[in-house]
């Protein structure tokens, strides 16, 4: 199940947050709930994901790139995710999830998630999104105009982009197979 109480807790906090376009990190601090859970007593791997969501949501709120959204009918859309797990979440342990941009190109937004517990890392993740409309991506370039961002362009990092050449060569392995 969607975590709708945490998402409603982050929407909630936007509308209490100075809008700042200097993409800032995130931080959402929340606990780990029985539901949360997978067989094993730990947080079950596809919940981080999930959570990991509201990070690129509060990203996107904290900017003030909702409105934008909103009245542009861009649908945000998830392009791909490389995530380690470093040591189990348990119930009821507090969490923090650290998120940031770590860069873009011109159809990419490359983001990169920490999820702490006492300073020590449990997980991370890269992630790269973008918006659709209509049919079509909306380029980078749009996007950052929408919030007025005057800084510096963030070039990936090299781990984002050997992810991406190693998506490249999964990508023409899957048509191999579909030959």
């Amino acid at each position: 199940m969607y975590p709708f109480v945490r998402a409603g807790r982050v929407f909630f906090r936007a509308l209490t947050t100075r809008l700042d376009p200097a993409l800032r990190s995130s931080q959402v601090v929340m606990r780990v709930w029985p539901n949360d859970l997978d067989t094993n007593a730990h947080m079950n791997n596809g919940r981080y994901l999930t959570l990991m969501d509201l990070g690129r949501f509060d990203l996107m709120t904290q900017c003030g790139l909702v409105s934008t959204v909103l009245k542009n009918k861009w649908v945000p859309v998830a392009g791909g995710v490389m995530v380690r797990f470093d040591r189990p979440l348990h119930a009821f342990e507090k969490i923090a999830l650290d998120s940031r941009i770590i860069g873009w190109d011109e159809k990419w937004l490359y983001f990169r998630h920490d999820i702490l517990t006492d300073s020590k890392r449990a997980a991370r993740a890269t992630a790269r999104g973008l918006f659709k409309t209509r049919g079509r991506s909306v380029a980078t370039e749009e996007i950052l105009g929408a919030i007025n961002y005057q800084g510096p362009i963030l070039h990936p990092p090299k781990s984002v982009r050997l992810w991406m050449q190693a998506d490249q060569v999964m990508q023409s392995e899957q048509a191999v197979d579909e030959v």
